[in-house]
């Protein structure tokens, strides 16, 4: 692949030779990344797998390795943030501001990073002169945390960094840094990859993001002729075409142009059914999603099961927040153990999921292997088998045989 210029998208990627389904196009490194706070404690700092018990840094007491191996590679990067974190108390830790600080002292460093092959940190947008007046007073205040948290090791991050604006240093990261999922399907942690914001969105992307550990490895997803722009998606693709658009313009200040969005396809159908009904529907889906994440199972289940039960005859499993809302309560029903409550939402969610994703997509194999285990329970074993036989045709492109939840699917099926 190689960088060019797209026209009014600016800077681009594209491959320079004909690439099939499940190809991996580049695996990259990160110029910097942290532990997200729902991760420490959970995962490595360095190589970001899970591990029950973590080696603490006994200096800061923050950092946390998974051995003395992985806490030797990451002292390089560690040190200088070590006495911050031990100087604060983690105060103005926030995952923004840890993240940025180990960008500052890496670019102090000028050491050559691998991950800037293609890409710098200096080079990257910052969409700075179109972000609204609140993102800017938000960015000039996460700045100010960064003078403090870094007042132990850098008394004026300016007088090193002359030509760096510390605000939009933060704006230029909170545009181009990734969330790093790991084998679980959980946001661990959030690193910068210069080369990887060459790449420009699309509604229908030709390309997937996947990490193994804290490395990312672009895959292709379908057929790619040389020339043609590689392509991913920023956002969750399933929404209707004005909240892709809105979602884009708030956060990467653009408008999508790509096919689905200039012919609307899939809203008539997203949005089919009673207009009220599937406005409540709407409405409900951010409550639910709220409830689950603290916990709070029990309450989440009887709003999904109340909406659901409302929603008979009026609104179609295919509506957009129809789906959403038997998503979660497929997922409250599995936390509190109601498997064959569960599998009845699971069923009702794939036939919407394979239309939407046009025959085979991540999404769609991942609720499979939600689904196959509760098919596994109720004594379905034939099609347990496979249902995981076809999420792991569709896992080993998107994925790859070597992430781990591919392997456990390798494991399943004995190939």
């Amino acid at each position: 692949m190689e960088k060019f210029q797209n026209g009014s998208k600016g800077n681009g990627l594209r491959a320079t030779v004909h690439v099939s389904p499940g190809e991996v196009l580049y695996v990259a490194e990160p110029f910097a990344y942290t532990v997200k706070k729902q991760g420490r404690g959970l995962v490595c700092e360095y190589c970001l797998r899970a591990t029950v018990k973590l080696l603490q840094c006994s200096q800061c007491k923050f950092a946390k390795y998974c051995g003395k191996e992985c806490q030797t590679k990451a002292w390089l990067d560690h040190k200088r943030e070590c006495k911050c974190l031990k100087s604060t108390k983690s105060k103005f830790d926030t995952d923004t501001v840890r993240l940025v600080g180990k960008i500052v002292f890496k670019m102090i460093r000028k050491s050559p990073c691998p991950s800037e092959e293609l890409y710098s940190v200096p080079e990257l947008e910052t969409n700075f002169g179109k972000i609204s007046k609140e993102y800017k007073k938000e960015f000039e205040l996460f700045a100010d945390m960064l003078q403090l948290y870094l007042k132990e090791e850098i008394s004026d991050v300016s007088q090193l960094l002359s030509d760096v604006n510390l605000p939009e240093l933060f704006a230029k990261v909170t545009c181009n840094r990734f969330s790093i999922v790991n084998g679980e399907m959980l946001a661990v942690a959030v690193g910068l990859y210069p080369g990887m914001s060459l790449l420009n969105h699309s509604c229908e992307p030709n390309c997937k993001i996947v990490f193994i550990g804290r490395h990312l490895h672009l895959r292709a997803i379908r057929k790619i002729q040389a020339g043609e722009e590689l392509t991913v998606t920023y956002i969750d693709q399933l929404m209707p075409t004005v909240e892709r658009q809105n979602q884009l313009k708030s956060k990467y200040c653009f408008e999508c142009d790509c096919r689905l969005c200039q012919t609307c396809d899939n809203d008539e159908r997203m949005l089919s059914g009673d207009r009220q009904a599937s406005e409540k529907t709407k409405d409900l889906v951010s409550k639910v999603l709220e409830l689950q994440s603290k916990k709070q199972w029990g309450e989440s289940l009887a709003l999904c099961r109340a909406q659901l039960e409302r929603n008979t005859g009026l609104v179609p499993d295919k509506n957009i927040y129809q789906l959403r809302i038997l998503d979660y309560a497929m997922d409250a029903c599995m936390t509190l153990n109601l498997p064959e409550e569960a599998l009845r939402y699971g069923y009702r969610t794939l036939e919407p999921y394979r239309y939407y994703t046009s025959g085979i997509n991540a999404s769609q194999a991942l609720q499979m292997i939600k689904i196959g285990p509760l098919l596994g329970q109720q004594g379905k074993l034939l099609e347990c088998m496979s249902m995981f036989q076809e999420a792991y045709g569709i896992m080993k492109i998107f994925y790859g045989r070597e992430h781990p939840m591919t392997q456990n699917l390798i494991k399943i099926l004995g190939c």
